[in-house]
């Protein structure tokens, strides 16, 4: 029987209460897990955009010069303080540095919600 050192079973232990909380806050308040499911994808869409502008040595400057845009508006990108950045944008912005934009549907949550879009008619 291998023990874990007095640090690890600290951290785990803390991991343990962290989680129990976490799980404590989404009883609470049930659409806490989908605004915090949202976050983390948004995060991880920017953070994947910096990996793969940086794997390819590219500064923001010669990226914007790239795909027409300026510098401190791929610094926005980057950061999420863009906002509503279209999916025409996203896919510049990896094109032009040679990857691909996968664009994923996953069913998880319990059924359909409103999201509040509004539906525009013709006048006639």
């Amino acid at each position: 029987m291998q023990i874990k050192p007095m640090h690890l079973r600290t951290a785990m232990k803390k991991k343990t209460e962290l989680r129990g909380w976490i799980d404590q806050q989404y009883s609470k308040d049930p659409a806490l897990r989908q605004r915090v499911n949202e976050l983390m994808s948004q995060m991880e869409i920017e953070q994947g955009l910096v990996a793969l502008r940086q794997d390819r040595r590219i500064s923001q400057k010669t990226l914007a010069k790239m795909i027409g845009v300026s510098q401190p508006a791929i610094a926005k990108l980057e950061s999420g303080e863009a906002k509503n950045i279209g999916l025409r944008t996203l896919a510049r912005y990896v094109g032009a540095l040679g990857g691909r934009l996968k664009i994923e549907i996953i069913h998880d949550t319990p059924g359909p919600r409103i999201i509040g879009l509004r539906r525009h008619t013709a006048k006639g």
